[in-house]
């Protein structure tokens, strides 16, 4: 499953070599959420653990990522179950910030400067 999400890059932690042949890196965002903001940790693996690196703390940053789940059987012999947000995009700037401005030209909605001023005169039918 592919989704999208814009937030302020709130931490970026080191790459972490889990095996020989798995790394990972993860970083955090921050996405607004009415009174609250709320701190997603998201996930790079193997060859997309430098996608992050050009991007500052603080800056605003679009990331595409897939939602990853799996079963764990631990040693009790109960099953955990682990859910990941695997990014595989991360778009920062201007492209971030263009996700966040609402479309005026796709808007079906008349704002007030598209309704013509009033007339007053002769024309006028109304009683006051």
């Amino acid at each position: 499953m592919a989704f999208e999400v814009t937030g302020k890059l709130h931490e970026k932690l080191a790459a972490q070599q889990i095996s020989d042949r798995f790394k990972k890196r993860e970083f955090v965002l921050e996405i607004e959420d009415g009174a609250y903001s709320q701190h997603i940790k998201f996930q790079l693996t193997q060859d997309r653990c430098d996608l992050i690196e050009p991007h500052q703390i603080g800056q605003d940053v679009k990331v595409s990522f897939n939602l990853r789940g799996r079963p764990y059987q631990n040693k009790q012999g109960e099953t955990v179950y682990f859910t990941n947000l695997e990014a595989w995009r991360i778009e920062g700037g201007s492209v971030a910030a263009k996700q966040n401005t609402p479309a005026v030209a796709n808007d079906p909605f008349p704002t007030i400067t598209d309704i013509p001023p009033a007339t007053t005169g002769a024309n006028d039918d109304l009683p006051f």
